[in-house]
């Protein structure tokens, strides 16, 4: 049965809400309006469906009252049809219902920085770093989403060791959170003479674009250095100090950029990056003390954890957090990663239903 005093108490709080909204004192709050904003869309789709589910049974009623009135034989076979009809739509909306009550994640709505790094296979496991770095432009196309280069470290023969995109559009990091993990590929490498297949592997993590307003990072706890721009990059490579690294001292994380030929524009986009991972650090944080209560099925907590497994000779790719399984690993490669993504959403849900 549906918590109907716990929907009614989501009504009246929407209520409320929407009186605190025309407040210029809230409104005033950059960070605290756009959270009762994000509340106020969360509580009105919830209280628009918890109003179609009473009128459904007030509709039930009265075709159930008419059922019971009508003597015409056609008339009630009318009646009975409609009543069927109700009840589905009621099934549909309880289901809509439960799954609305679920808490969002804030960070869902968010755009995503997606890294791409090299792990074990040298050279291969570079090329395939461009393998999923194509793929997710293929994907990122299908959405309508913007993408906006961050960095890169290229390598000889077109791979990368590492690259640092950003996915601007509607729910970008919500669809692509699950795409944190170690990504495992099984094929001949260029490279390799005697045709024997090996094994690679590639690390992604997506992390949530944070705004200034979610991470605070003083200027004190900042080392910023200049160097000249290797690889890659025109005129100015070699000739102009315009590479950026940033540490963030109290963490020890590092981010470069060397993508833009103005030492600004580089310094810009690695503290987007920074602020990005300092975010997800909280985000993993909190995770994980929550996988400690519990064995998690689909996780975005540990990045060290392998996720899935291409295998060119068999055109296969496995999910082994929901195991899933495509033979067309092509289709998957250009872009078409859709049907993954949602299986690996329902599962989510799904646990935090059983929660």
């Amino acid at each position: 049965m549906l918590p109907r005093e716990k929907l009614d108490n989501l009504t009246a709080e929407l209520e409320e809400l929407n009186g605190k909204l025309s407040d210029p004192a809230v409104i005033a709050d950059t960070r605290g309006y756009r959270e009762l904003m994000r509340r106020f869309k969360e509580l009105n789709e919830i209280n628009a469906e918890w109003a179609r589910y009473q009128e459904l049974e007030k509709q039930i009623q009265g075709a159930e009252h008419l059922l019971q009135t009508e003597s015409d034989a056609e008339m009630e076979e009318l009646a009975r049809m409609e009543l069927e009809d109700l009840q589905q739509k009621l099934e549909q909306s309880e289901l809509k219902l439960r799954d609305l009550l679920i808490p969002s994640d804030p960070n869902d709505g968010k755009n995503a920085i997606v890294e791409i790094r090299a792990g074990t296979g040298g050279e291969e496991a570079a090329l395939f770093v461009a393998d999923l770095y194509r793929m997710y432009s293929y994907f990122a196309e299908q959405k309508g989403w913007k993408l906006q280069l961050l960095d890169l470290n290229e390598t000889g023969l077109g791979g990368y060791k590492e690259i640092i995109f950003q996915l601007n559009g509607e729910n970008a990091y919500g669809l692509m959170r699950f795409e944190s993990g170690v990504h495992r590929v099984q094929r001949i490498p260029v490279t390799e003479s005697s045709g024997r297949i090996h094994t690679s592997a590639v690390s992604v993590a997506v992390l949530p674009e944070a705004e200034e307003v979610d991470v605070v990072i003083s200027d004190n706890d900042l080392r910023v250095d200049v160097y000249r721009s290797t690889g890659h990059g025109g005129q100015s490579v070699n000739t102009t100090d315009s590479a950026v690294r940033i540490t963030h001292i109290p963490t020890g994380i590092v981010v470069t950029c060397q993508d833009e030929k103005s030492q600004i524009k580089n310094k810009a986009k690695a503290m987007k990056v920074l602020r990005s991972r300092l975010l997800d650090a909280e985000i993993s944080r909190q995770e994980q003390e929550i996988a400690s209560s519990r064995k998690a099925q689909v996780s975005t907590g540990d990045r060290s954890a392998k996720i899935r497994t291409y295998n060119f000779p068999q055109s296969r790719v496995t999910d082994h957090r929901i195991n899933l399984t495509s033979y067309n690993l092509d289709g998957f490669l250009a872009g078409n990663i859709d049907e993954f993504i949602q299986a690996l959403r329902i599962a989510w849900r799904n646990e935090k239903v059983n929660e």
